[in-house]
């Protein structure tokens, strides 16, 4: 703003020197030094008197600016007229008289980067936090294009040891000039430029004037000494030729790109198959023949079941029918295509959660000796099922992440209208995958391993019902009718049997009425038959017509041995443990007198079948050895255990549920007389824990309680510590090792002193709990 300034006042004063420029204009033969001498300079000088501050200083301005550009333009070469002619300042005819304050007036011009129209208040609803979040402030900057070159300057730190090390680049036409004359600010040679060069250099031609001749003659001399260190510092040795010392782009588009976005999804892959056959063309024909005459008979059949006279009437009906199957079609491949959304959708609200279920290993268990935590994780609840309780809990064998929940009432006062079993996957735990609604109370299931499409579950009214997950879960594939064709009370425990010799599926079940049937799935009906029933020993009792009874025993739950399949055992709620064979029916194999109230639940030893545990009300669990009627352990959890299961990774580890809402995780290796694990899940006063199961394949655990809620919670790594080789043994893979280390522990027990093992045998190894 300064130099426009000096240029207005050159402008107002130009009338005063008029007679220079006339003067100039005129003498072709004058010289500088005889122009500015002191008689060309004495009629102006004499007029200065005239003129205020501000006019004498333009005036010399003005003076110096004319001098410089004879200096730089070389009039003592012969070409002053021209230079003149084409320099000569020029006033227009419409300039504005302006004061001398008007033309000392500095007017500052800002330009600013920021961009008013970027909202400054913009929010995004956190779910971690639940409440309202400001968003971070958007930048005003876009790149509109960014290229990574390969040039590097040639003074640059980089050029200066490529230089070193490669020699001296090739000389470029011109450069040694450039660079003396942007350092000097004499004039460059003539060089190609373009266009917009050409503008730039008319728009900074006033900044070079300003430079003066105060430093012409010193930078003159500076380049001139460069020029000789260059060239007595260039080596003799071959040349090469660095890139390119500027980063040029010809072109640019004017785009704005998109941010990028990682997504990653959690899918099963689908089943494959190969299929290899020799098609002709009488192979195809006669599979259309053969397809068309099934149909045919298909057809013929439903016709005779609906026996509805009038063919015209028919033929209508089956066209609706196959409109409402086109429907149906189309609203499963819809209701499929949603479900896929959906899973994503929570996959993304739970990532922290996911990432915790896959990856999170708790850091602080390195600081304790051997206990250990459980991380909660996802909570599964349906909202039909919030006031019921959570009857069994049971995996799927063939999708890990896939588990069953069946909602019920174990109370008798307090029995709902209808049941619920439900299928959740940890990929979507807001919603179930599957529902079924049954007419009463489901109490139990099961789901078959070599199909896990099939789906049993035990009612509290007796009956029992087989699900295809398949065809769907409207109606059941199979169920029991009449009263002699179902349990006369509540089923407590159902169970896949293996198959059958000529491949028939079955079933077995038990009922607090103390009988145990199989069931198997014929063609169209089910079939059962009583494999035992339970009795009290106990004297019998008559009845009002002088009958002699024999009291049966009420079972609570059934396990099968994990190697022979037809050896299983019941609990009752006498507190016995019965030793029971499918073979016959005669009487049991062992009786234990294993609790004082009813037994919850049993099961076996992942890695050893003749250790098997007991849960009662009575506050304890038991670990039982086959064949032995006293047990190994007793442990005491002072409130009533709901349930009870071995860890599947562990042969020592096995985890409890109490009825004030605890969790106990026990580690017989690490420690035999107390938990490694006892954490609070849900509040005392409130809720009861009334099932425990343990996933196949990751390390979490699944809890249910009398809300409806079922939690899963994750094991933390002094939990699940694997079993380490011996140094001479590095061979022997974690299931030998699972299986020595039981084995090393039961030896502790069973090897007892004769008088030690009397007292053992009143009370083995009770604990109390903290």
């Amino acid at each position: 703003m300064a130099e426009q300034n000096n240029i207005k006042r050159v402008s107002i004063v130009s009338k005063e020197t008029s007679s220079f420029d006339d003067h100039i204009g005129d003498s072709d033969d004058a010289t500088l030094d005889d122009f500015f001498s002191d008689e060309c300079l004495d009629d102006d000088d004499n007029d200065e008197h005239e003129l205020d501050e501000e006019a004498k200083k333009a005036r010399r301005r003005l003076k110096q600016i004319r001098a410089s550009t004879f200096v730089r333009g070389g009039i003592g070469e012969g070409d002053e007229d021209s230079w003149l002619r084409s320099r000569q300042l020029i006033r227009p005819d419409d300039q504005m008289d302006l004061t001398d304050s008007e033309l000392c007036e500095e007017i500052p011009k800002v330009l600013s980067c920021e961009n008013k129209n970027i909202p400054q208040n913009l929010v995004i609803f956190s779910f971690r936090e639940g409440a309202y979040i400001p968003l971070p402030r958007t930048s005003n900057v876009i790149t509109l294009f960014e290229h990574e070159g390969t040039a590097i300057h040639v003074e640059s730190a980089e050029a200066k040891a490529q230089i070193a090390r490669d020699g001296e680049p090739l000389a470029i036409p011109g450069f040694a000039d450039l660079k003396s004359g942007s350092q000097t600010g004499t004039t460059t040679p003539d060089i190609d430029r373009t266009a917009d060069a050409e503008n730039a250099e008319g728009e900074n031609e006033e900044n070079e004037d300003d430079a003066g001749s105060e430093a012409g003659g010193e930078a003159d001399a500076e380049g001139e000494e460069e020029q000789k260190e260059v060239a007595v510092g260039t080596p003799t040795g071959p040349k090469k030729k660095l890139t390119n010392q500027f980063n040029f782009c010809e072109r640019a588009a004017l785009t704005y790109n998109s941010p990028s976005r990682s997504v990653e999804t959690q899918t099963v892959p689908p089943p494959r198959s190969s299929f290899g056959a020799n098609v002709v063309q009488w192979h195809i024909y006669d599979s259309y023949n053969e397809d068309f005459e099934r149909l045919k008979r298909e057809k013929e059949k439903e016709m005779l079941k609906e026996k509805k006279p009038g063919l015209q009437k028919h033929v209508e009906m089956k066209r609706g029918d196959a409109k409402t199957k086109a429907a149906e079609e189309f609203n499963r491949k819809y209701f499929q295509k949603c479900q896929i959304l959906e899973r994503m959708v929570n996959q993304n609200i739970f990532d922290e959660i996911s990432h915790d279920y896959r990856y999170y290993e708790d850091p602080s268990d390195e600081y304790r000796e051997d206990d250990g935590t459980l991380l909660p994780l996802w909570k599964f609840t349906y909202d039909k099922c919030k006031k019921m309780s959570v009857t069994d809990i049971c995996l799927n064998t063939y999708y890990y992440d896939l588990f069953a929940v069946c909602f019920g009432s174990f109370d008798f006062i307090k029995q709902v209208s209808e049941g619920h079993v439900c299928l959740f996957s940890i990929k979507n735990p807001s919603f179930p995958e599957y529902r079924i609604t049954t007419e009463s109370g489901a109490m139990c299931c099961d789901i078959h391993k070599k199909y896990p499409y099939l789906i049993v579950i035990g009612q509290y009214d007796g009956n029992v019902c087989v699900y295809n997950l398949q065809v769907g879960t409207k109606e059941a594939v199979y169920v029991s009718q009449g009263v002699n064709g179902k349990h006369s009370e509540a089923v407590n425990e159902i169970k896949w049997g293996e198959d059958m010799q000529d491949g028939e599926v079955n079933f077995y079940s038990l009922s607090a009425d103390g009988r145990v049937f199989n069931w198997v799935l014929m063609q169209n009906k089910l079939t059962l038959t009583t494999i035992i029933t339970l009795f009290v020993d106990v004297n019998p009792v008559s009845g009002p017509d002088g009958t002699v009874m024999k009291m049966k025993a009420s079972g609570t739950c059934m396990v099968f041995h994990p190697t022979n399949k037809e050896i299983f055992q019941v609990g009752t709620e006498d507190g016995l443990i019965f030793k029971c064979s499918t073979a016959y029916s005669s009487k049991y194999l062992m009786i234990y007198q294993a609790h004082y109230l009813s037994v919850h639940r049993m099961d076996f030893n992942k890695f050893n079948s003749n250790i098997f545990i007991s849960c009662s009300g009575d506050w304890r669990v038991k670990i039982w050895e086959d064949m032995r009627s006293d047990p190994l352990f007793i442990f005491d959890l002072g409130a009533s255990v709901g349930d009870v299961k071995w860890a599947p990774y562990s042969s020592t580890v096995f985890a409890a549920v109490t009825t004030e809402g605890r969790v106990y995780v026990f580690d017989l290796n690490v420690n035999k007389y107390k938990a490694i694990c006892s954490q609070q899940v849900v509040p005392r006063k409130k809720n009861k824990l009334t099932r425990i199961v343990f996933n196949h394949k990751l390390p979490f655990i699944i809890v249910g309680d009398d809300k409806g809620t079922s939690i899963t919670m994750k094991l933390s790594p002094n939990l699940r510590l694997p079993c380490k080789p011996p140094k001479k043994q590095q061979w022997l893979d974690q299931l030998t090792l699972q299986i020595q280390k039981l084995e090393r522990l039961l030896s502790l027990v069973r090897e007892l002193p004769d008088g030690i093992e009397e007292a053992q045998d009143d009370v083995a190894t009770e604990v109390g709990s903290n």
